[in-house]
């Protein structure tokens, strides 16, 4: 065994974090967090996982859930591509394997949002094959190992980078081998600021802790600004349901649950005016406080008002919402109870849903 990957072991088996997925490694309580851990701090992911289990406990479930189900399950977790793609996996390895999770990495890779990191790390981790699953951790780590000076990003980074740890990879443990860079670049090895270099069992062998140029590793791309765009929300209700719409199955948020929006700041006469022009009767139109949510690549600053009317049921809707400038493609009511327990509706609203389950006490 490699003198460094017998030091990081050993350190491994003294520090690691105690996370349930690791207790129980079977491949789907693997893939489960691995896919929930994509873009999701650990933290976060605990409870979601822990409930995840409670109502999916193995691929079959996950198969035969209803798409309500296990978006409402994802609730809060963002990027609702991952959960959909888990969907689709699972009705794949339900027919095409039997419900038996594939073991190698090259055949994960053929089922719908497992990339070559998660494919690997599955792998590695539930069925003990030496791969290398290399993240923005271990492209961290490797790049503060060897004072690589090249773009990090790119894709002959990752390709040095597994090569090197696959030329430390250890036989008998490949999985905790993972797992244990894992931690050294969550816990350790710190993005965005000083990492604790006192403590990483890799400090005598670390170069650019060697030549205290910890932070000028690792060489990044420049940042894309993010767009910033002006969004109204409209929390349209009679006091016993509210107004949801379904984006459209194509765009951002696809085919999730929304309060209706429209681009730019309406003024509280144009949002009255909207509520008119879907047939409801308008009794009252609040402002509410501003809200922003940022996504990967644009920022929604929002304005929202709170409109009641006399009677949902009197909405009238045009052949396509795009004609009023809304968002979504289609409107429907939904009770409070359903908000709360049937309806998944994304972070970006988030501030919204506390008022929305005000109105309708």
């Amino acid at each position: 065994m490699h003198s460094e990957t017998k030091t990081l072991l050993t350190w491994y088996d003294q520090c690691r974090r105690i996370l349930p997925w690791r207790e129980d490694p079977t491949p789907y309580h693997v893939w489960v967090s691995e896919i929930m851990l994509q873009q999701t701090r650990v933290d976060a992911v605990m409870e979601y996982y822990r409930r995840f289990l409670e109502e999916l406990p193995d691929v079959e479930a996950l198969a035969a859930a209803s798409e309500e189900q296990y978006l409402k399950l994802w609730e809060g977790l963002g990027y609702y591509s991952r959960i959909r793609n888990m969907h689709k996996a699972a009705v794949q390895v339900m027919e095409e394997y039997g419900g038996v999770i594939p073991s190698t990495a090259a055949e994960l890779e053929k089922l719908p949002g497992i990339g070559h990191y998660t494919a690997a790390a599955i792998a590695s981790i539930a069925f003990g094959q030496p791969v290398s699953s290399v993240d923005g951790n271990l492209l961290r780590v490797f790049s503060r190992m060897t004072l690589y000076g090249e773009d990090i990003k790119s894709p002959q980074a990752k390709r040095d980078a597994e090569q090197y740890y696959m030329e430390r990879m250890p036989e008998q443990r490949p999985g905790d081998y993972n797992q244990a860079l894992m931690d050294l670049g969550a816990t350790i090895c710190l993005p965005n600021g000083a990492p604790h270099c006192d403590v990483c069992p890799w400090q005598n062998v670390c170069q650019a802790h060697a030549a205290g140029r910890e932070l000028d590793f690792p060489v990044l791309p420049p940042k894309a600004g993010r767009t910033k765009e002006k969004r109204t929300i409209l929390l349209l209700t009679d006091g016993t349901e509210i107004v949801l719409g379904k984006r459209p199955k194509e765009g951002l948020l696809a085919g999730l649950t929304e309060f209706p929006g429209v681009d730019g700041a309406l003024t509280q006469a144009q949002a009255r005016e909207l509520a008119r022009s879907l047939g409801l009767q308008v009794q009252t139109v609040k402002k509410l406080p501003a809200a922003k949510h940022i996504f990967s690549h644009k920022e929604w600053h929002m304005t929202a008002y709170a409109i009641t009317v006399e009677r949902l049921d009197a909405l009238q809707l045009p052949k396509s919402l795009e004609e009023l400038g809304l968002s979504s493609a289609e409107l429907f009511p939904a009770t409070a109870e359903e908000i709360r327990d049937r309806y998944s509706i994304p972070s970006a609203f988030s501030a919204f849903v506390p008022t929305s389950l005000e109105l309708l006490q």
